[in-house]
């Protein structure tokens, strides 16, 4: 870019692509890619570093009539990669999302996916516009193929059964965008595309549809949005990162997108790090060569500065601890100490509310933590540390250090495990959730917390005595005395051997014995519900001294057990059993009224 460039501009505008897995996004982009390749001159459609610019001369051709180039002012568009939520997490700037309008892609057989509904939010959190591609149009029985055209030309060649399911399918999802708190109609209905969600349906194979999603984010941005694309273009450059790669004869880069300014070969730049913003000087700016496909090209270009918006590679040295997500700040003419407070005001912005007990929480990028803290706030689960980066020994270390079982955990979001952290894991009792979906990560915690508690309930009710009222028989009395061995009744609750029994008088309960044994039909039994009559041996009284037939008698509750079971267990016992509680609270509270409180 020649000197004389005015210092004032209008950058293109960034748009990410979100959506479930297999719904299409790559193809989507391939195809936008593709066409613009096809349409265009060789050369007229460049690629960045993780992203690829359309200039606006291109997307006119592929558009066809559905936009005139004159009525623009904004250069084009800069799709970024690497799609799905992920890489739209990691790329934040000051108050949010980096990406400017995202495109979210639904598959129309499939409708709305689990990760559908996680971009869906996310994109609300950062309150991105979108648009939804309505993907794969053409897999509807009977679709009439006509490549590359525009979609209400090509719906207008189909037969009106066909038009019949496109309808039903595309509504269903307009249906599931309002279960989400968006109206959306199909994009050439929509007004305002501010207050309403444009549906616009694609095929990523064939292209249908493909020059109407151009036309709709290049009209997008075109309106709502050029006040956000005027930037300085001289300026120092300020970006997001990425990714942090090592690349062969550079060691650790940057692949940064960049959204402000210039960034120059002779910069120094500082980037957020993992202990606080990093000071390095630029050692090269690289850009792929024309046409090569980033993920599997590595012969870069030096250049000698690059403008907003794109996408570039930094080498620079001191990189090894800058962390995806992190911001990058050229200095240039300005006071580091400015620049350097910047960076760490953005870090702090991300930084996650950590307490004194909770679980271990790990992510691969920045804006990944910040979404992961969200959804985990959402869910009352606290955090004690949450950090950037892989899952290592001492994270598993951390964990030991909580007193709750329930905090023993590690929730690592898109990470691997380093060294023998799995292992030490294993031995130490802390439980690894591993996930690239953070529903899903949330929800396995969650069954994992629940599992617990229903263990430490059962085990409570193990060691619970329960509440039982029965009745000696009449003509049941089998031995008068050690034990006394009568015939029962159980009226209401469980009898349980072992278990201490008695008698109110009053309010008053008077013990009579110990339940020891519990027969029924001759088989020996643990313990006995109510309805049933069975032959029990009492070690204490004396049939007519102590006990009689036709006597009632309770099972002598503690207090601490009475109290567990009307303030912790009352769910899990059977209603006859809760009957036989409260009488037996009731009893005891004319007495007392705080008993079992």
């Amino acid at each position: 870019m020649s000197e004389e460039t005015q210092h004032g501009g209008l950058r293109t505008p960034i748009v990410a692509v979100l959506g479930h897995v297999d719904h299409g996004k790559t193809s989507l982009l391939d195809k936008i890619r593709g066409s613009t390749v096809i349409e265009g001159e060789a050369g007229a459609i460049t690629q960045h570093i993780g992203a690829t610019a359309v200039p606006l001369d291109v997307v006119g051709e592929v558009a066809g009539s559905l936009v005139d180039p004159s009525e623009f002012d904004l250069p084009g568009l800069l799709f970024i990669d690497t799609p799905g939520h992920h890489s739209f997490t990691t790329l934040r700037s000051r108050g949010g999302a980096l990406a400017d309008i995202a495109i979210l892609v639904v598959d129309v057989n499939d409708g709305f996916q689990p990760q559908t509904e996680e971009a869906i939010k996310i994109l609300a959190d950062s309150q991105t516009p979108f648009v939804v591609a309505a993907n794969k149009v053409d897999t509807i029985p009977g679709w009439q193929v006509h490549e590359d055209t525009p979609i209400q030309q090509t719906l207008d060649a189909q037969s009106d059964r066909v038009e019949q399911q496109f309808n039903e399918k595309l509504y269903e999802i307009i249906g599931e965008l309002s279960d989400a708190g968006f109206t959306s109609d199909f994009y050439w209905r929509v007004q305002d595309f501010r207050s309403n969600v444009g549906v616009v349906p694609v095929s990523a194979m064939t292209g249908e549809g493909v020059p109407d999603l151009l036309a709709v984010l290049m009209g997008l941005a075109q309106r709502y949005m050029k006040e956000d694309m005027a930037i300085d273009v001289q300026g120092p450059g300020a970006g997001t990162v990425l990714e942090v790669k090592e690349e062969r004869g550079f060691g650790t880069t940057l692949d940064v997108i960049l959204y402000d300014g210039t960034v120059r070969a002779d910069d120094t730049i500082v980037v957020g790090g993992v202990n606080g913003p990093i000071v390095t000087d630029v050692r090269a700016l690289l850009k792929p060569r024309p046409l090569a496909e980033i993920r599997t090209e590595s012969r870069f270009e030096k250049v000698d500065e690059i403008a907003a918006a794109a996408g570039v590679k930094i080498a620079a040295p001191d990189l090894d601890d800058a962390i995806a997500g992190a911001p990058v700040r050229a200095v240039r003419g300005r006071d580091l100490d400015d620049v350097i407070a910047d960076v760490q005001e953005e870090l702090a912005e991300v930084a996650v509310d950590t307490g004194e007990e909770g679980v271990v929480v790990k992510a691969d990028t920045l804006g990944s933590l910040e979404a992961m803290a969200n959804a985990m706030e959402e869910a009352e689960i606290p955090i004690m540390r949450a950090e950037v980066g892989d899952i290592a020994p001492r994270d598993v270390a951390m964990a030991t250090t909580v007193d709750e079982e329930e905090y023993r955990a590690i929730l690592g979001f898109n990470v691997d495990t380093l060294g023998d952290a799995d292992d030490r894991a294993e031995q130490d009792d802390v439980q690894v959730f591993r996930s690239d979906v953070i529903y899903q990560l949330v929800e396995e915690y969650e069954g994992f917390v629940e599992d617990i508690e229903r263990r430490q309930k059962e085990a409570v009710f193990e060691n619970v005595m329960r509440p039982a009222r029965f009745r000696i028989l009449t003509d049941h009395v089998f031995r008068q005395s050690d034990p006394a061995v009568v015939g029962v009744e159980v009226l209401s609750g469980t009898l349980k051997r072992n278990t201490p029994v008695g008698y109110f008088e009053g309010n008053e309960l008077e013990r009579v014995g110990v339940v020891k044994g519990i027969q029924d039909q001759g088989e020996d039994v643990d313990e006995v519900r109510a309805g049933n009559e069975v032959a029990v041996s009492i070690d204490g009284p004396t049939v007519g001294r102590g006990i009689d037939e036709g006597d009632e008698l309770w099972v002598d509750l503690p207090e601490k057990h009475a109290k567990v079971l009307e303030q912790e267990l009352l769910e899990e016992i059977p209603t006859d059993e809760r009957e036989a509680l409260h009488q037996y609270l009731e009893t005891q509270r004319k007495r007392d009224p705080f008993w079992g409180k």
